[in-house]
């Protein structure tokens, strides 16, 4: 029969045993990573997949580990599966690894899906300045614009130099502009419509059209007090392209002012550290909720990015984080109809309701929060296959 003192023994011989085991499967991850880099280099990329597969089941809470799985899944071609990997890591893990944002924009650029590329080069150059990567940023935002137009001689003909090409649909367009008063009347509206693309596209067309109009509408359009300053930009951007020299009435910080734009800088905003810990502190908190998936990640990203862009030059006067990340995420939850109350969040983020009501409300201005979200359910019910 065995003693206590014998029982007691055995079983502490058993836990050192499974210690045993238990030690040297932590210490696996690295082992499984240099396994991996050695395929890698190697270029047997399955068997380095595998060994890379190994390291984030090993250790999942290592962001390095999983940017290094995104990397050879973009390499092997599986480009939706490593931006999902690059969009978890910003967004979930580490926001500090900024670099996921241009390689996220190379692959939508692979899958052809432009306009989410434009987006993601635009974020690593917001968020990362001096990054590694950001002449290559620029090259290839350059390129992806560039894209849009095909080579065309018309407008040689009419008497202007064309700067750029132009697609079959826009060249079709200027064509029809001096002759048909139904297209200058639809080229002008789409210059005030609220879906920035289209607007996008008018200021470029209507860059074109020097001499027919393009240069006055430009310059009424910049002293408009209702429009985005992000498209006013790129209106100047445009006038100064034209060649339009000399003062010009533009309307900024809420009044209308002269401007020499040979001289006014028409530069984006840089990204302040005090924004991005703003957008930390929600995501963060987003995080803790476990109720988000990555789209509702990206979506406040976009509408703290577009708020930015949107008041520029101004800056939103950030005197608690924890004020405007609260009303950050109840924008996000008001635009998708979440049952998230300004309460709930106040007491999440240990803020006043009122502080976060006051924020909103400049959200919402400036965003139109509500209309948006109104369109937003309408899009989704049209969408819903019927029972």
């Amino acid at each position: 029969m065995l003693s206590v003192k014998n029982v007691v023994m055995m079983k502490m011989k058993k836990q050192k045993k499974a210690a045993s085991r238990v030690v040297p499967f932590l210490r696996q991850a690295a082992y499984y990573f240099d396994k991996g880099n050695n395929y890698y280099r190697q270029n047997k990329m399955a068997k380095a997949l595998l060994f890379f597969n190994k390291t984030v089941e090993v250790d999942p809470g290592n962001s390095l580990y999983h940017y290094n799985l995104a990397c050879i899944l973009s390499r092997m071609g599986y480009l939706e599966r490593a931006n999902k990997i690059f969009s978890r890591i910003v967004n979930q893990m580490d926001p500090t690894l900024t670099d996921c944002y241009f390689l996220m924009a190379v692959n939508h650029g692979l899958m052809d899906e432009l306009e989410k590329a434009r987006f993601y080069l635009n974020m690593y150059l917001q968020l990362a300045p001096d990054g590694e990567m950001v002449e290559d940023a620029e090259e290839l935002l350059f390129a992806l614009n560039e894209e849009e137009f095909i080579s065309t001689g018309a407008l040689e003909e009419a008497g202007e130099a064309p700067r750029v090409s132009l697609c079959a649909e826009e060249e079709e367009i200027l064509c029809r502009y001096r002759e048909d008063e139904a297209m200058r009347r639809f080229l002008w509206q789409s210059l005030y419509h609220e879906n920035t693309q289209l607007v996008e596209r008018a200021i470029r067309l209507y860059g074109f059209l020097r001499e027919a109009g393009g240069e006055r509408n430009l310059k009424e359009f910049v002293r408009n007090p209702w429009i985005k300053q992000r498209m006013r930009i790129q209106a100047l951007l445009e006038l100064k392209n034209m060649g339009v020299r000399g003062l010009l009435t533009v309307y900024m910080d809420g009044a209308l002012r002269e401007i020499d734009l040979g001289y006014y800088p028409l530069l984006p905003p840089r990204w302040l550290g005090q924004w991005q810990e703003v957008l930390n502190l929600a995501l963060t908190n987003m995080q803790r909720s476990n109720s988000y998936d990555e789209l509702f990640y990206e979506d406040a990203q976009a509408i703290w990015i577009d708020y930015i862009n949107n008041i520029y030059p101004r800056a939103p006067g950030i005197k608690k984080k924890e004020s405007w990340a609260a009303a950050l995420e109840y924008a996000l939850a008001r635009y998708h109809f979440l049952d998230l109350t300004q309460k709930k969040l106040a007491d999440q983020y240990g803020v006043s309701t009122a502080s976060i009501s006051t924020h909103y409300r400049e959200f919402n201005r400036i965003l139109n929060i509500e209309h948006r979200a109104y369109h937003n359910i309408l899009r989704y019910l049209a969408q819903r296959e019927p029972d």
